[in-house]
């Protein structure tokens, strides 16, 4: 299965959800925002949400500092 990750190509195992998704990535830690096919996804929702072949993701992770 093909998805788009901030605009890269990335393959992925069939029956993939998000958290699994940002395990792969090692983004699993942190403040993350994720935008599935221009939806904002809840983190609750990130263990339930299945991704589709061709689907796009905006990750963003938010970084303290002053």
């Amino acid at each position: 299965m093909n998805i788009v990750v901030n605009g890269k190509p990335q393959a992925l195992e069939a029956q993939t959800n998000l958290q699994q998704l940002l395990e792969n990535l090692q983004l699993g830690q942190g403040r993350i925002a994720i935008e599935l096919n221009g939806e904002i996804v809840p983190r609750s929702l990130f263990q339930q949400t299945i991704l589709q072949n061709d689907d796009s993701l905006e990750i963003v992770q938010a970084i303290g500092g002053g």
